[in-house]
């Protein structure tokens, strides 16, 4: 986008940007509290419905690629409404699925590709595009909190939806509810994509794309990205059952996912302000060391519902609290005309860390009746991710003088 071009105002941005992630994030984050019912009724092991979100994840990195570059190229409103759409056909093919190939079709491929296109990336993009530098830090926080909030207010509600309703007919009401995305879309129609002549670039896609890859600092944040996916979804998905497994209600677990969306409202935003005064490899580097520990000391003390909800609440505060700082410090080194895709990439790795962390925790279980050796690499990955943070440079790149592209 030029320097002239008309932008959204900022007050338009936050209150539709953040309402789009507090619906699409809020609903996928109480995908876990669907484990045991489901498996159940389909006499299907864990690892069945563990794949299904793994493959739900993996998607979601690939589709997120290439929904980024059509956002970057024509505006995210298009690729919000494609997304909303398939939102709710997943959730109807997620309610009425027979057979596992049926389930990961519809829970995995149409989910995957819907979030894609309605959730941090495509959002991040416009929040790039028209929010000055000064503010972007802060405005993405705010889309992040947002995105915890929807997890907060959605998982307590998903688990009073699946007790009344029973779970087919909560994940029909859900489906509806994914639909209220189409005229928050609207919100974020900006007005150089109208057209669909995109905004001005002075690279192409594979100019930035080589740019970026060839980077050392961007393979860092791929790497440290990768670890904040295995750890979140690894918890968010397997969680509730490892509660249940150790003698703890579902409401524990319910509560448990509530806290931590509760306590990343305050994480991811004070992420976000501290992004525009501290260097951003430093807090990225903390929150990851942070996770290593809190994770440790949960598996070292009793299991209780206090230690869980303590163990949720300080969780919650490094929950995604990673997202604001990563895609700000994508924004200051590579500039914003690229940033969806180049978001799109960095969160691609995020997905595959989410694949092994959801899958890799069915399959253990299936063959080990636990979920400790799960536990015992999210610890170590999240040292590993707090060193390879540390060597990022921040700073924008300095490129030579090219030929202007579309």
């Amino acid at each position: 986008m030029s320097e002239h071009s008309p932008k959204l105002s900022l007050t338009q941005i936050l209150i539709c940007g953040a309402a789009i992630v507090t619906v699409s994030m809020g609903i996928r984050h109480g995908f876990g509290l669907w484990l045991q019912p489901i498996t159940q009724a389909q006499s299907w092991s864990r690892e069945t419905f563990a794949l299904a979100l793994a493959i739900q994840n993996l998607v979601w990195g690939v589709a997120g690629i290439f929904a980024g570059m059509l956002a970057d190229r024509f505006g995210a409103f298009r690729v919000i409404v494609a997304g909303a759409l398939l939102y709710a056909l997943g959730l109807l093919g997620m309610a009425y699925a027979t057979t596992a190939l049926a389930f990961s079709l519809t829970a995995g491929v149409l989910i995957g590709l819907a979030q894609a296109g309605t959730t941090y990336a495509i959002v991040y993009g416009v929040i790039g595009r028209n929010v000055p530098a000064s503010k972007r830090s802060w405005a993405m926080g705010i889309a992040a909190a947002a995105g915890s909030f929807g997890q907060f207010l959605m998982v307590p509600t998903e688990g009073f939806l699946i007790n009344q309703l029973g779970w087919q007919n909560a994940l029909v009401t859900l489906a509806l509810a994914a639909l209220v995305l189409l005229p928050l879309a609207w919100g974020l129609r900006e007005p150089d994509a109208r057209g669909g002549a995109g905004h001005f670039r002075e690279q192409s896609i594979l100019q930035a794309l080589r740019e970026a890859l060839h980077y050392r600092s961007f393979q860092l944040l791929m790497a440290g990205y990768f670890v904040c996916g295995f750890q979140v979804v690894f918890i968010g998905v397997h969680m509730p059952s490892y509660l249940k497994d150790h003698g703890l209600s579902p409401q524990v677990a319910s509560y448990s996912l509530a806290l931590i969306g509760l306590f990343n409202v305050f994480g991811t935003y004070a992420a976000g302000v501290l992004g525009q005064r501290l260097q951003k490899r430093h807090i990225l580097a903390f929150i990851y060391l942070a996770r290593a520990v809190v994770i440790s000391v949960f598996l070292l003390v009793p299991l209780t519902p206090l230690s869980v909800y303590v163990f949720s609440a300080v969780m919650g505060l490094l929950w995604l609290s990673t997202v604001p700082p990563t895609n700000a410090a994508v924004a200051q080194i590579f500039g914003v005309a690229h940033l969806s895709m180049l978001g799109g990439f960095v969160f691609f790795s995020h997905q595959i860390g989410s694949f092994l962390g959801v899958w890799l925790g069915g399959w253990l279980y299936d063959r080990t009746g636990s979920y400790d050796i799960v536990w015992y690499i999210a610890i170590a990955l999240g040292v590993l991710a707090a060193l390879v943070n540390l060597p990022i440079k921040e700073a924008a790149i300095v490129r030579t003088p090219a030929p202007q592209a579309a």
